[in-house]
């Protein structure tokens, strides 16, 4: 198979993107791979590093209020379906798959009108504007949340989930629990102030519980609060870093997570059958975290604590709610379990092999 794919901007976009593609090398190990992105966008350091071929197109986002420089961003997307064409017409691809952000935009179409067989993948509940512009011109549509069905055709959209849920699972299979309950609180690569203030204040309170907190406060965070830090470094139940290189697998070992709502943080926490705290981020399109997390919340996997009422009191009570309720991290767990897809490559892969075919 020969498979083109685009997505870029964030993380959100091309992480999937890459577990999938895991995924089909493992199925079909002669695939060759042609990645398109932006030379601005994170996919232009996280590609080259996967060992994917890489091109770009220049393209730049729509601006959602009335701007000169949409007169611009039209130019540069009829452009870039020139681009696209050209890179496709030498690269001959089977399949183009599109996983979000503006980049997807004038690629996918620029596959669909040269009649590629075509798919888009939307990783969020709500969707974003490019695959709503797609979601008519492409041959099949593949949702990471139920939620999302309702915004497309539903002859042609089915439920795969997010591919990095089945790259989790496969790589946390051997991993062991940790014997103390635990709970890891991760804002993100970059940290989240609201989070940091939160824990700053709940930190005497977590340095005497029963569970164990992993804390990641982000690298431009931490030397801000290292003094306070340092007071509880030797602490059993605290373990505080700037960022944590090895989440899979902490993530495995744990019991609870506490963070952002993005789609793939909810997709590896449901893959491991964790309960979670979800404190979805306010400066997301759409609130596009809340209406994720909602989705767990409404199937008794997880809860919400709104980014405006979380202090150290909240945190520490959503936290000991769950940990020390055996009762209710029990039946969060199962519902976790059972709204977790591992298998969700394997569904996407059906998918780009039933309309390359």
């Amino acid at each position: 198979m020969r498979i083109i794919i685009t997505g870029g901007g964030t993380g959100g976009h091309i992480y999937p993107a890459l577990a999938f593609l895991k995924y089909l090398k493992q199925e079909e190990p002669d695939t060759e791979v042609l990645y398109i992105g932006t030379k601005k966008g994170l996919e232009s350091k996280i590609v080259p590093r996967a060992g994917i071929q890489l091109k770009t197109v220049d393209i730049q986002g729509l601006r959602r209020s009335l701007s000169p420089q949409n007169i611009k961003t039209a130019y540069k997307f009829f452009k870039s379906v020139s681009d696209a064409k050209k890179i496709m017409k030498d690269f001959k691809p089977d399949v183009v798959l599109g996983t979000g952000g503006y980049v997807a935009g004038p690629v996918v179409f620029a596959a669909a009108q040269l009649k590629i067989p075509t798919i888009i993948h939307e990783g969020n509940s709500f969707p974003g504007i490019t695959n709503r512009f797609l979601a008519k011109k492409v041959d099949r549509i593949a949702v990471g949340f139920h939620a999302a069905e309702q915004y497309f055709p539903s002859e042609k959209t089915s439920f795969t989930g997010n591919p990095r849920a089945q790259e989790v699972a496969d790589a946390a299979a051997q991993v062991e629990k940790f014997e103390q309950p635990t709970v890891v609180i991760f804002g993100g690569s970059r940290g989240a102030l609201k989070l940091n203030n939160a824990f700053i204040e709940a930190l005497p309170e977590l340095a005497k519980r029963s569970f164990k907190t992993v804390y990641a406060s982000g690298e431009i965070y931490y030397d801000d609060y290292k003094e306070t830090f340092d007071q509880y470094k030797e602490n059993p139940n605290l373990d505080i870093r700037p960022y944590i290189n090895n989440m899979t697998e902490l993530l495995a070992k744990s019991q609870l997570f506490l963070g952002r709502s993005g789609s793939t943080t909810i997709a590896e926490v449901t893959a491991l059958g964790l309960p979670a705290v979800y404190v979805p981020s306010p400066n997301v399109t759409a609130d596009q975290q809340t209406k994720n997390a909602q989705e767990y919340v409404d199937q008794g996997a997880a809860i919400i604590v709104k980014d405006e009422e979380l202090n150290g009191q909240s945190l520490v009570e959503a936290i000991s709610d769950i940990l020390e309720n055996t009762e209710k991290y029990q039946e969060m767990q199962r519902s976790s379990l059972k709204a977790g897809v591992p298998d969700a490559s394997q569904r996407l892969y059906n998918l780009v092999k039933e309309i390359s075919n």
